[in-house]
């Protein structure tokens, strides 16, 4: 039987790229994130669908490994399939490819499904028969390095209000939004020699509307760390290795 695939092809805007004429992490983990939502719809676990019965997913981990970067002009496709779940973790692996068929980046996610009331934690077995015939696949895509991220110990700090146009359905800042706030941590001048060669984030805590949001930075040997906190309470962290500095 041929493994489960969702592929999903997208023709880029120019309001994709960022001020190298690359794609931005917002616009690829919202790419990313549509193709999710586009297999979650064709297995019968959609948002429409957990709606309905009360519940929904959301992303707490998130990690991708850039092969190149996607420049402006060209177009990509994704192609994304679940993994087995565990207890309370759903994990969900993706490839972005060139229009020629290379690979230039891989995706790794682990998202949880809660109740949308109490927005507590609920297993598999919420899904009924939609994860009892669900065509879940094994192959992984890339792994990251460790899902625990390092806290900030000190460093640079800027703010952050979140506003309306950051939140979602779930009336809290979109995942795809932290790439923007935590890359609004570096300058021109440092990311203009710098590819992103990885990244990683995780979710912690949800951050709503006029949350006033400090972002802390800190540059270790080979990767930079930022957190994202509200007052004492740690909301997102951000992790990420760059490449080689272009002469």
């Amino acid at each position: 039987m041929e493994k489960y695939c969702n592929t999903k092809q997208y023709t880029l805007r120019y309001s994709d790229f960022d001020f190298k004429d690359e794609l931005s992490l917002f616009a690829l983990l919202s790419l990313v994130q549509e193709s999710a939502g586009a297999s979650a719809d064709e297995l019968g676990f959609g948002y429409d669908a957990l709606k309905k019965i009360g519940c929904g997913f959301v992303v707490v981990n998130t990690y991708c490994e850039f092969f190149r970067p996607i420049k402006l002009g060209e177009q990509i496709s994704v192609e994304t399939w679940p993994l087995p779940p565990r207890h309370v973790i759903f994990e969900r692996d993706s490839r972005v490819l060139a229009k020629s068929g290379e690979v230039v980046a891989n995706f790794a996610a682990r998202w949880c499904l809660v109740d949308l009331k109490s927005f507590s934690l609920l297993t598999p077995d919420r899904l009924g028969a939609v994860h009892e015939n669900c065509p879940y696949r094994d192959e992984k895509t890339t792994t990251a390095p460790a899902w625990k991220i390092p806290r900030v110990n000190d460093g640079t700090r800027i703010l952050r209000t979140v506003r309306v146009s950051d939140c979602d359905h779930y009336l809290h800042a979109n995942n795809a939004k932290y790439a923007d706030f935590f890359m609004d941590c570096f300058t021109m001048e440092e990311l203009k020699a710098r590819p992103v060669k990885a990244f990683q984030i995780a979710y912690i805590k949800q951050a709503k509307e006029g949350a006033e949001l400090e972002i802390f930075r800190e540059d270790r040997a080979g990767e930079s760390l930022c957190e994202a906190r509200e007052g004492d309470e740690l909301i997102a962290q951000f992790r990420v290795w760059f490449a080689e500095e272009e002469k």
